[in-house]
């Protein structure tokens, strides 16, 4: 859709609502749904379901805090139903926003917006993409907030290799971790069962879109990505709440914080970047008052460090995955740039026939990917939107891969081939040296963070890890 029709549906649907939210225990577990509406278009009603027997449940699950942070998932579920039209106002008739509250979410939308605005190519800005109303300031809006812990803490599960290096990490306190997903998927639960955590300690969440959303797709309305680690978030920290876990630990790498798209800045994994990470911190302490931390203890690495360390961990090899055009089937579907990236930041420290096994294939010859893998190394447009290294990383995977090959007299395959004539070259040992101090993990998990560096920082060749 061109910025002209950004701006015609604008003008014919000018408001978005946020009606209600609702929080309702079952039998299986606590529901929570909320109430959208684009005037004269439709009404949503998305649902999350998180599966509890209560037995692990030791703070209020509707409380005043409880509620505060459903209302706040609600806010960012809203993007999701707000971008079909983008209405220029947005009616909040359930909860109340400070001035400085609302500056916080028109920076997570438009942000988090960012590859929609770009891809969909639509000029607007912060300021006016936007304007929030919301209802009066309630009063007691300073008393006590009161939290029970558990001592325990959860670690977002993706199914991916990030997860499992960072439940290798904490494996000597597996027993005071909890899982958490969102939407089963076979990788995740294999990954868990994988670090030696029961299925039991897994948090199942279970996320649905409203019908009425699709159809809109299906009609031509506005459609992209969303800020969806921004929703990890705020569910992870109502179960966090829950269930008295003292720490969110996630497995985002000093990557995310590169733009997708240089000359614009756009971020694809803006929700996953040190910004995000710590404007979350911040809204938790400030508007919440929790002691809960939300941190990534792979902040510190970039992802040819964190591919050193996963292929070190032999248990995963078969069973992770990252490919989301595969990730229902459980499947790498071998032809999206995620695939290629994975298969090219893992080669230094894979062997060839490992990857393949892995793959089931050689992405490194699939000739149909060479404008993502232009993309990947920075000679394309714009990085491939996906959640991906740097330019930076990728090209000293590939230096590190041409010389394994060509110790080992092995044929270059096609796209290696291909890098290997355009000259570029980094060295990988510098970035395995690398340590990012822009970090926000507590001293209680240095520990875990030193290991891994004494491991990756290693002063062997990078494909001997």
């Amino acid at each position: 859709m061109s910025g002209k029709s950004f701006e015609e549906l604008r003008k014919k649907y000018a408001v978005f609502s946020y009606d209600g939210y609702h929080i309702e225990k079952e039998k299986d577990g606590i529901l929570l749904s909320f109430d959208f509406s684009v005037d004269g278009l439709c009404s949503f009603k998305p649902t999350t379901k998180i599966m509890t027997d209560g037995s692990d449940v030791v703070n209020g699950i509707d409380d005043k805090t409880a509620r505060a942070v459903v209302f706040s998932l609600g806010l960012v579920e809203a993007v999701s139903y707000w971008k079909a039209a983008c209405p220029k106002r947005v009616e909040v008739k359930c909860g109340y926003l400070s001035e400085d509250q609302k500056l916080w979410w028109k920076k997570l939308w438009y942000n988090g917006l960012g590859e929609f605005f770009f891809k969909n190519k639509i000029t607007t800005d912060i300021e006016s993409f936007v304007e929030i109303n919301t209802m009066p300031c309630p009063e007691n809006e300073d008393e006590d907030v009161s939290f029970t812990s558990s001592g325990t803490s959860i670690v977002p599960v993706g199914g991916g290799k990030d997860s499992a290096v960072t439940l290798s990490l904490l494996s000597e306190i597996k027993d005071k971790i909890k899982c958490f997903t969102v939407n089963d998927q076979k990788a995740r639960e294999d990954t868990v069962t994988a670090a030696g955590i029961g299925k039991n300690s897994i948090v199942r969440t279970y996320r649905t879109i409203d019908s009425e959303l699709l159809r809109l797709n299906s009609e031509g309305f506005l459609n992209g990505h969303t800020p969806f680690s921004s929703i990890v978030a705020f569910l992870s920290l109502y179960c966090a709440y829950l269930t008295g876990a003292d720490n969110i630990v996630l497995s985002n790498e000093s990557s995310a914080n590169e733009a997708t798209d240089i000359g614009s800045g756009v971020n694809h994994q803006y929700s996953k970047s040190y910004e995000f990470e710590k404007d979350f911190t911040d809204y938790v302490k400030k508007y919440f008052r929790l002691p809960i931390k939300y941190f990534s203890i792979l902040r510190p690495f970039n992802e040819l460090q964190i591919s050193k360390m996963f292929a070190s961990l032999p248990q995963y090899h078969m069973i992770f995955r990252s490919c989301n055009a595969g990730s229902k089937k459980n499947i790498w579907c071998c032809s999206c740039a995620k695939c290629l990236f994975v298969s090219i930041i893992l080669s230094p420290f894979v062997e060839r026939r490992e990857l393949i096994k892995i793959f089931g294939c050689e992405m490194l010859d699939k000739k149909e990917l060479t404008d993502d893998f232009y993309g990947l190394i920075g000679l394309g447009k714009t990085k491939p939107f996906e959640c991906i290294g740097t330019v930076e990383e990728v090209v000293c995977a590939l230096t590190e891969t041409v010389k394994k090959y060509r110790a080992d007299g092995e044929k270059l395959p096609y796209l290696l081939e291909l890098f290997d004539r355009t000259g570029i070259r980094y060295s990988g040992e510098d970035l395995l040296k690398n340590f990012n101090s822009e970090n926000l993990v507590p001293e209680k998990f240095l520990k875990y963070v030193a290991e891994m560096f004494d491991f990756v920082s290693k002063a062997d060749r990078p494909h001997q890890g």
